[in-house]
Formats: structure tokens, sequence, C-alpha cells
């Protein structure tokens, strides 16, 4: 996702290994798969993303992105079909990269209320 106009995420590697099965949707097996057709166009639709492909053998193949306020976040991507693992580095590209934050209350405001906040099961 872009922050003021300037893409977050810098970096995306795709790491994949060559002999096990898990990797099956990203290497080359069949005609539909990810490093041959879905790859080169996701590269050219993003110019501002550096794409790098990694071997790793013995090992599930995942996608780890790098943010520009140094965050990773790595995504599995064991036996799963090319438009799915295509779909996960979209998200990967929309995201932003901060941690989430788990919210305290449902309630959000910058002004409590110094009653209470409203709910239907108040009795007078």
């Amino acid at each position: 996702m872009a922050l003021r106009g300037v893409w977050q995420l810098q970096k995306l590697i795709v790491s994949y290994c060559d002999w096990g099965g898990s990797s099956r949707g990203i290497r080359c097996l069949n005609d539909r798969a990810f490093m041959e057709t879905h790859l080169p166009a996701y590269k050219e639709k993003n110019p501002q993303l550096e794409v790098v492909m990694e071997l790793v053998r013995g090992q599930h193949p995942h996608l780890k992105g790098s943010y520009k306020n140094h965050n990773q976040r790595v995504v599995c991507v064991k036996n799963l079909m090319p438009e799915d693992i295509l779909l996960h580095a979209t998200r990967l590209r929309n995201a932003l990269g901060r941690k989430v934050v788990k919210l305290r209350t449902r309630h959000v405001t910058k002004h409590p209320s110094v009653q209470g906040t409203w709910t239907t099961a108040l009795k007078f």
C-alpha cells in the first residue's frame, strides 16, 4: 500500500525448493507455474518492487516481504496453486508493514465519555 504516495514494500523474496512437492505451485512443472507465467507479469506491473527468487532446498516455499520501516512479513505458500501465491504476493504489496496492534476496547475515541459508553442493556 502506498503511504503518502510511496509504496512501502521494497523487496519480495520468493523462496522455493527444486525437489520438494510442496513447491509445486512455484516451480515450472506444468504450464500454470508461478515462475513462468505469473511472476514476469507481476514484475512488470510493479516496477518499484525488487523481486528475488531464492532456491532453498529441503524447505517449504514462502514469500518474504521487506518493508521501508525495516519490518518483515513471511507468508507460507506450501501446496498452493499459482493464483493463490499471486494473491498472497499482492496482499504483501498492499500491506503497510506495520505490526498488528490489538485494541483494548471496541470503542476508540479521543474524548471518552465521563458517564461511560452507551449500551442497550441500560436499566433505569
